[in-house]
This record gives C-alpha cells, sequence and structure tokens, in this order.
C-alpha cells in the first residue's frame, strides 16, 4: 500500500487480510467482493458443507467502536438479500447451512489485530 492509501485501497488491503486470516483456518474462498442490486458481500467462503458470508470492517482508530460494532441492522438486511441473490445464482450451494460472519481489523501499535466473529447476527 502506498503511504496515503485510499479508501478503497485500504478495503482491499483489509479484505485480503482476512481472506489470509480465514484460509489460515482452514476456510476456502468462493468468491471475493459478490456484487448484486441488494448489496455487496466481502467474501463468500466455504467450511466443510458450511458457506459463510464474511462482511469485512477496518477500523484504525477504534476510539468510537469496533469495525463489527458498524454492522448495523440495515446493513445486516442488505447482507441478507445479497446472500439470497448468490444462492439464486448458483443453486449448487442452495442447500448448504450458512451463515454471517464478521471480521473486524484495527491497527494497534502498528500491528493489524483481528477479531473474527462467527454467526455475528441471524437472518
Amino acid at each position: 500500500m502506498s503511504s496515503n492509501p485510499t479508501t478503497l485501497e485500504t478495503g482491499q488491503h483489509a479484505e485480503q487480510l482476512a481472506c489470509e486470516y480465514l484460509t489460515r483456518q482452514g476456510l476456502k474462498l468462493i468468491k471475493q467482493n459478490f456484487r448484486c442490486q441488494r448489496g455487496e458481500i466481502d467474501l463468500i467462503m466455504k467450511h466443510n458443507k458450511n458457506i459463510i458470508f464474511t462482511e469485512v470492517r477496518y477500523r484504525k482508530n477504534t476510539s468510537f467502536g469496533t469495525g463489527a460494532e458498524t454492522v448495523t441492522y440495515k446493513k445486516q438486511a442488505k447482507l441478507i438479500m445479497a446472500a439470497q441473490f448468490f444462492f439464486q445464482k448458483h443453486p449448487e450451494f442452495s442447500y448448504s447451512p450458512s451463515r454471517f460472519d464478521v471480521v473486524s481489523i484495527s491497527q494497534v501499535n502498528g500491528q493489524f489485530h483481528i477479531d473474527w466473529i462467527k454467526d455475528a447476527f441471524q437472518c
């Protein structure tokens, strides 16, 4: 990343960190940045037979809350609708159990801290 990364570059870097972290935990990437009219899902991962829809949030400063705390009810509703659309487009996964996770990334003393919240909300 450049010395003054844009918001997009910062978001892409956070998503890459999250993807690498989840891969090390045994998950496999199905799709990154799945977009539709209903919303966007940062990472769609598979673990065993489970499909995991993952929202990645980055906060340089957590004084006003963590990234996970910014996943509002409205954002959750958009993620749920996007996940439903994903299942319509990819019926091969439609009978798989699924969940919604949040990966919150922050910087502490120049080091990235990753907080993986499994099953962060229900549909």
